[in-house]
């Protein structure tokens, strides 16, 4: 609490042990002795008084009925009485409004104090006081602190702009604040500087296309001249601007790293981060043969090898920000593979953070000591550490091609310790090194299989039966390993269920005589005996490939894969360009951009790094050499999603309706697959499996697939066939119907009006809100001038424009008016949420009403979220804050539903449809930046509609369910 930190400043030691006593008082009634003792004579027992208010307060009672009596202890030469004073007020003007304005008067008074530190008081308080009263009497004493002598004055009150922006944004641009403010940046003390960029910085974050920090070479000079000389706080301020300014060609570029460089070697972590910052985004624009850039990487290393010597919290922050900046320029740091060993004493979080720090380092030079370092880790007894640095093992084998065998070896002896989850990893490990480099290392599976018995973890069993399905032609017993997993195959985790079904397929196309009877009994298993959406889509897909042209199945089930690589741990470069221009801050920790949790924000800006003009290099680091041919990028895998992510993978247009022409005995097969043969699967006798291409004696053996397959698979048109059609992405994603307006109702009765009557709706037409009203005169004379406002509101609605009524409105008239309204008016949370306050005025009177609009008005036009980033974020909100509701009597088919809501800017990212139920994944957007998610489900012949939906911020979800209910019934 700002009081309770300054309730003693500037007071010795002594006095600030005898002020405990004012917060042991135990008194009751002690209100009424308070208020005598406040209106005393005496000045000591005055101040005694207003202590004591002030611990009461900081402890949480009220003490807001002495407000009076506080006040007018104002008047006095004390500064300690004036403080303690200005901090009641700071507290409770808010509460009392009414009561605040009284102190204006000694407010301006002091503003024009001989004392600075009165004058600088006085305004710093006006600024804090958030009340609309007062801000109107606070412009002059501001204007007058802004031009003050005194450079303590004029930093407090470059802050104030910025604390009365937030209140009012318009009063200070017409008060001509801001370029005051602009005119400091050329002040001649330095922390008058430091302050005026805070304040234009933090009123450009909320105004991002203001261009209020007009930066160019003459005020950076004058930035640059004043670093290093203000508080350590005023350097991060400077330096962040800084790190916005994009210099005009490299000599600039040098000079500003240059005078930029000795703030590396500041005490203060923060400083060291965003000089750190300035650096690593102006080193975009030197050129690489330059002398000083080689030199400018020797100085970066030394400040972020020195923030790894603090505390455990500091150093997790500073190893986070490493982790960014050495998949941007690994060179800085490649000889300082030693710091980011684990010490026995480092938190887990360090700990882990040190080593994926370690793996990003690891190159040929350094791997014999990486391996070393990590084979040791793994005999810890922290489990996670232990499990983390088996896999760090892999994944240098993945990276440095050289150290594969050395890596492997290092596993396999990891694997002779028979520590349970150290074999486990170990094997998930090895998978990946055999996808990596396929055909070198298979003399290992014998080993791995030896271990078969003791793998109880998910990801273990399904890496496990990866492998033996893979290399299944090499392991004699491959049959009989698959089938012991088949014995439990309902109690295993889907994971291990889906990798098991794909490896008995392969199994059974590498030695179909021998695996006949097994492929059968998982393909049954996994479409009629389970619960599970996408195992039971996957045994019909491999069913029906099986029994359609096993040569195609072949040629799908065995087909060559793309290898893996290190660059899958790699934050995407797009995102890290974004994340290194945010080093030093919660973005570069988190490692996500800020509008992925600072929610509503108007001002969250994507930054990008600046390449240097005219130069084709690419952003990666020189030293850092992809494996494979350099034309082609490494194709990435992503890993097993959930339900959701595959979802998200699918393709949401329609299929193509030209069918690629293919050899006459393969055509009816390939356009079968998903198509009308699946009727001789469902026991159709017309049509045989020899007359579509399938194998007579496949079909044989693998019999009649179940009667009870899903609708969605059967008889599905040759044209347009394939996955699209399987899950019915096909069809009824049209275009939106137009949005719902619903009627008018009436607002405000003429009886309340001295005869007005006014009724009105709400409407979003291309992109624009309006409030449709009709007036109507029911008086006995005309109304003319007539004009509307807005109370303050939850989502800033205010009048576009003037109520445009041009004409007398006579007797028994009525005129019906379109009012454009705008989003960028000021916020207050009402309650309910869409409430809105409306006057409006006329020759005759002002008149008062509330109404509701609906929150579907808010919703806009680009609110269609992408898959990916509908599915990170769809996973990064809190399951507390998801909400279901059920939509009853809703007689509509998906699509036409779909249409329904895209046509009120709700819009359908994908739909499946899984047992007859149709689920629609859908994104809105408001015109705060608010995010909302939902998925919604429809069973045929069912009217009722069940939705889930998930917000960061809850509040909006009930309003957000009745605009669904609102859309879809009406």
């Amino acid at each position: 609490m700002e009081w309770a930190s300054q309730l003693c400043e500037n007071r010795g030691l002594g006095s600030k042990m005898t002020d405990s006593k004012y917060f042991t008082t135990t008194k009751k009634g002690e209100i009424f002795e308070l208020k005598a003792e406040l209106n005393s004579d005496k000045k000591e027992k005055k101040k005694e008084a207003v202590k004591k208010v002030i611990a009461s307060m900081t402890v949480g009672k009220d003490v807001s009925a002495l407000f009076p009596d506080v006040v007018n202890c104002m008047q006095t030469d004390n500064l300690e009485l004036k403080k303690l004073v200005y901090l009641y007020l700071m507290n409770y003007a808010k509460s009392q409004p009414d009561m605040a304005i009284m102190a204006v008067n000694t407010f301006v008074k002091d503003c024009e104090d001989p004392n600075p530190l009165i004058r600088a008081l006085a305004v710093r308080t006006m600024g804090c006081i958030r009340v609309d009263k007062i801000t109107e009497y606070l412009c002059e004493p501001l204007r007058k602190c802004l031009k003050d002598e005194d450079p303590y004055v004029r930093k407090t009150a470059a802050v104030c702009v910025a604390k009365l922006h937030d209140i009012n944004a318009q009063l200070v641009e017409d008060q001509g604040f801001l370029d005051t403010l602009k005119d400091l940046i050329s002040d001649s003390n330095p922390m008058v500087v430091a302050n005026a960029v805070a304040a234009l910085s933090e009123i450009a974050e909320s105004h991002p296309n203001s261009n209020l920090l007009d930066l160019n070479p003459q005020t950076i000079n004058k930035l640059l001249t004043a670093l290093n000389e203000c508080t350590e706080w005023g350097q991060i301020f400077i330096l962040d601007c800084l790190a916005n300014y994009t210099p005009r060609d490299d000599r600039e570029s040098q000079s500003i790293c240059e005078r930029v460089t000795p703030r590396l070697s500041h005490a203060n972590s923060a400083v060291v981060l965003s000089a750190v910052k300035v650096l690593m985004k102006f080193m975009e624009m030197l050129p690489k043969d330059l002398d000083y850039y080689g030199t400018l990487l020797k100085k970066l290393a030394p400040p972020l090898v020195t923030l790894l010597s603090a505390e455990p919290e500091l150093q997790y922050v500073a190893l986070r920000n490493i982790n960014l900046i050495v998949q941007k320029r690994a060179e800085i740091l490649k000889h300082e593979m030693k710091v980011f060993f684990v010490k026995y004493n480092d938190p887990i979080y360090v700990k882990l953070e040190k080593l994926d720090i370690m793996i990003r380092l690891a190159s040929q030079a350094n791997i014999a000591q990486v391996l070393a370092e990590l084979k040791e880790y793994a005999t810890e007894v922290d489990v996670d550490f232990v499990r983390k640095a088996v896999r760090a093992i892999g994944r240098c084998a993945i990276k440095v091609e050289q150290s594969a065998e050395r890596c492997v070896s290092t596993l396999l002896d990891l694997i002779q310790t028979k520590v349970n989850y150290v074999v486990q990893e170990a094997i998930v490990v090895i998978k990946d090194i055999f996808r990596k480099y396929p055909n070198k290392y298979e003399s290992v599976i014998a080993t791995l299989c030896e271990n078969l018995d003791s793998l109880d973890e998910p990801e273990a069993r399904a890496a496990m039966i990866w492998i033996v399905g893979e290399y299944a032609e090499r392991i004699d017993n491959a049959d009989e390993l698959l089938e012991s997993f088949l014995e439990g195959f309902h109690d295993e985790s889907t994971q291990v269920q889906l990798q098991l079904l794909t490896a008995i397929v392969k199994l059974f196309l590498k030695k179909p005589t021998e695996t006949q009877e097994l492929v059968q009994q998982v393909l049954s298993l996994a479409t009629q005996d389970s619960d599970n959406p996408d195992l039971r889509d996957r045994g019909y897909i491999y069913w029906r490939l099986l029994s359609t042209d096993p040569v195609a199945a072949k040629e799908v089930v065995l087909a060559e894969k793309p290898l893996i690589s290190e660059e899958t741990d790699l934050i995407e470069p797009t995102l890290l360009e974004e994340l290194i221009c945010h080093i030093g801050t919660l973005a570069s920790v988190y490692h996500k951009p800020p509008s992925a949790f600072v929610e509503g924000s108007r001002g969250v800006q994507h930054k990008r790094l600046t390449a240097r003009a005219g130069s084709g290099e690419s952003a990666e680091s020189p030293d850092v050499v992809l494996s494979g041919p350099s034309e082609a990028p490494p194709a990435v895998i992503p890993s097993q999603g959930d339900l959701l992510g595959d979802l998200l993978n699918l393709d949401l247009a329609p299929p193509t309706a030209t069918v690629p022409s293919v050899q006459p005995s393969m055509q009816m097969g390939a356009m079968d697959l998903l198509g009308g043969g699946l009727d001789s699967l469902m026991g159709d006798e017309s049509d045989t499996l020899g007359d579509i291409g399938g194998s007579p004696s496949m079909s044989a053996s693998l019999g009649m697939a179940p009667a009870a397959m899903p609708a969605a698979l059967g008889g599905a048109p040759a044209v347009g066939g394939g996955l699209g059609d399987l899950f019915d992405l096909g069809g009824g994603v049209g275009m939106p119907t137009g949005s719902y307006i619903a009627p008018k109702i009436m607002w405000l009765p003429a009886m309340k009006a001295k005869g007005l009557e006014i009724s009105g709706t709400f409407a979003r037409r291309g992109g624009v809100i309006q409030m449709d009203l009709s007036l109507t005169n029911k008086a006995m004379s005309v109304m003319t001038d007539f004009a509307i406002q807005f109370n303050r509101n939850s989502f800033g609605l205010s009048p576009a424009g003037p109520l445009q009524v041009l004409t007398p409105l006579s007797p028994n008239q009525t005129i019906d008016v379109s009012l454009p309204l705008s989003t960028s008016g000021p916020v207050m949370k009402m309650e309910p949420l869409t409430n809105l306050q409306v006057a409006v005025k006329n020759n005759i009177d002002v008149f008062y009403f509330s109404c509701q609009y609906p929150i579907s008005l808010l919703f806009v036009e680009d609110g269609k979220m992408d898959r990916q980033v509908f599915l990170a974020t769809w996973k990064d909100i809190p399951n507390e804050n998801e909400t279901q509701f059920q939509i009853k009597d809703i007689h509509l088919n998906s699509d036409t539903a779909s249409n329904k809501l895209q046509g009120s800017n709700i819009f359908t990212i994908a739909k499946r449809t899984v047992d007859g139920q149709d689920m629609l994944y859908q994104s809105i957007k408001l015109t705060n930046g608010i995010w909302v998610l939902a998925e919604m489900r429809v069973q045929t012949g069912n009217p009722s509609y069940t939705l889930s939906i998930k917000c960061r911020a809850s509040e909006v979800l009930q309003f957000v369910y009745q605009c669904y209910e609102l859309v879809l019934k009406n």
